[in-house]
């Protein structure tokens, strides 16, 4: 294995240019302030939150204008409407250009933004007195620190804390929407408010005991067939399930995850070690803007979600030919390190769950994804029924594919799937961000009064697989567990790995990777109002247990989507076009 660490650390020369700019901000506050207020120029999404608009949020203070800050300020696409056709294209199946994918090189080209305007808006940002410390123009992002009156003067705004409504903490927020005297529009800027923090979406048993009110010991596990300590499972224990085959590994694929937090990859050595494997895929650990990729138990640093992940990605693809983990602090950021960077992740997994200004803001790069033939899953989450209280984002938007949770049981260890059951926490139901149903949901026949989906929003979760708490966990340099850990964080990761075998034989027999495939998996599942032959062969159909507002039934349904994956569903998608 390799690690390359790339902490992005701050020299004492860049803090003080910084602390230097403040007074430098303001100057040119007062120059262009008259530009500003008549011209100001729009930045497309929102960022400032209802709490704040609403006065729900009680306001505290001012950030100190010397604070320094760390934003990721990013374009908009050119020609959207043109990138939607693209991307409709690409995606259908039906489509002569059907999965005629784009470089990032070729997308930048066609739809990312000018050399001319990534040139303005560094030039307006080093003007006000950011210093530029990543992005590019392929990325269609400026990484820039800065200090409070920097940002204030730039983007027209105050920033303010203030009391969070729900947590026992503060957060910071403008406190209006930003605006630029630029002459083109901006379409986001990460880091203006820290509201919402980023949660791993796995969860301790004594944790769930303790929220419902029962002991740990009364949770139900079927931890009895798995071939690590305690009969739990290993990720090669969901290969076995899941494929059953041993002819594809993933090898030439590289799969990418997304981590807000570093690892240390010691605790990766250790579960190796532990269960008597050996893991022969090369991991790098990415810093995307500047974020440590360490992690360590000395730091009070917690990376049981990244080597969760990493086990269950490499326990169904164990030959692939890289495995990165883009690390970061800003979800831009690492979304657009994963359309850009060498070699190109193919297959990605999300564990992590947070809850964003405007829901909007990583469209423009799950677009890129399905131009250029990558596989975003995100986990559903596992709290049962979405709602605007529990929220799932990104696993609701449109561009993504949502991957929720089941209760397997295997014949044996390393021994083939033997029945399923809906988990009792799968994270599903119908978008709370109101984002519209895609196309491929309104197949007729799909949303049902059986599964009791939407007709006019989104659906989820797509697919899903196991999340029960019966797994092998090794993190924060201490005692691995077993059975302790469960949640769609597991399946996300799993689903990652099992795409890139299907990806490994397409290449095989000369076609391009699969991509986003609800496109190509819906119609498939579903054809003139009745399930096809083909569903049966493709995905174990959950129809028994429920989560929260819904039950698993037969066919589509929002705790289990589709299912979980057969090896048939390899030989399926490799025979489409």
């Amino acid at each position: 294995m390799t690690s390359t660490d790339s902490t992005g650390t701050r020299s004492t020369e860049i803090f003080s240019m910084a602390r230097n700019a403040c007074r430098l901000s303001m100057a040119i506050a007062l120059a262009f302030g008259a530009s500003a207020a008549a011209n100001a120029a729009q930045v497309y999404t929102h960022h400032v939150r209802d709490v704040v608009h609403s006065n729900v949020a009680q306001q505290v203070s001012s950030l100190p204008a010397s604070k320094l800050m760390s934003l990721d300020v990013v374009l908009p696409v050119r020609d959207e409407a043109g990138l939607d056709a693209f991307v409709a294209a690409v995606t259908d199946p039906s489509s002569p250009n059907y999965q005629h994918y784009v470089t990032p090189q070729e997308f930048t080209a066609r739809f990312g933004p000018t050399q001319n305007d990534y040139d303005t808006v560094v030039q307006y940002l080093t003007r006000y007195g950011f210093t530029v410390t990543g992005g590019s123009r392929d990325g269609m992002d400026i990484q820039v620190i800065g200090p409070v009156s920097a940002v204030e003067a730039a983007f027209n705004v105050k920033m303010r804390t203030y009391k969070h409504p729900t947590e026992n903490r503060m957060f910071y927020s403008p406190d209006r929407e930003p605006t630029t005297s630029l002459a083109i529009p901006l379409w986001h800027v990460s880091g203006l408010d820290n509201y919402s923090i980023p949660k791993p979406l796995y969860v301790k048993k004594s944790d769930y005991a303790a929220a419902h009110g029962i002991s740990p010991d009364a949770v139900v596990s079927h931890a009895t067939t798995g071939s690590g300590p305690s009969a739990s499972f290993l990720g090669s224990d969901m290969r076995a399930a899941y494929y059953g085959g041993t002819a594809l590994t993933g090898k030439g694929q590289n799969l990418g995850l997304l981590e807000f937090v570093g690892t240390d990859l010691a605790d990766l050595s250790t579960y190796y070690k532990n269960v008597g494997q050996t893991n022969k895929v090369p991991i790098t650990l990415l810093s995307t803007d500047g974020t440590s990729t360490s992690c360590l138990a000395s730091q009070s640093c917690d990376d049981t979600e990244q080597t969760l992940d990493m086990t269950q990605a490499l326990g169904m693809a164990p030959g692939l030919a890289s495995l990165v983990m883009y690390i970061g602090s800003s979800d831009t950021a690492m979304i657009s390190a994963m359309t850009t960077h060498s070699p190109l992740p193919t297959t990605i997994g999300c564990s992590w769950g947070w809850t964003p200004a405007d829901p909007a803001t990583l469209d423009p790069y799950f677009k890129k994804m399905a131009a250029q033939g990558q596989t975003f899953f995100a986990a559903s989450g596992d709290s049962s029924t979405w709602s605007a209280s529990n929220e799932a984002w990104p696993a609701d938007d449109a561009y993504v594919i949502s991957v929720g949770g089941t209760d397997l049981t295997t014949t044996r260890a390393a021994g083939p799937w033997k029945s399923e059951t809906a988990w009792v926490d799968s994270g599903g139901g119908i978008s709370p961000d109101g984002i519209a149903i895609p196309t491929w949901q309104k197949i007729a026949g799909v949303i049902n009064s059986s599964n009791k989906g939407s007709t006019t929003h989104r659906n989820g979760p797509d697919v899903s697989a196991n999340a029960n708490f019966t797994f092998y966990v090794c993190a924060d340099q201490t005692t691995c567990t077993a059975n302790n850990y469960g949640g769609t964080s597991f399946a996300a990761p799993m689903w990652a790995g099992f795409v890139a075998l299907i990806n490994q034989q397409r290449v095989a027999v000369s076609k391009k990777r699969i991509g986003n495939f609800n496109a190509t998996v819906y119609p498939e599942n579903e054809s003139g109002g009745k399930l096809t032959s083909t569903y049966a062969t493709d995905f174990h159909d959950i129809t028994s247990g429920k989560s929260g507002s819904y039950s698993a039934v037969t066919g589509y349904d929002l705790v289990t989507g589709w299912g979980s994956p057969k090896a048939g569903l390899i030989t399926t998608l490799v025979n489409s076009p």
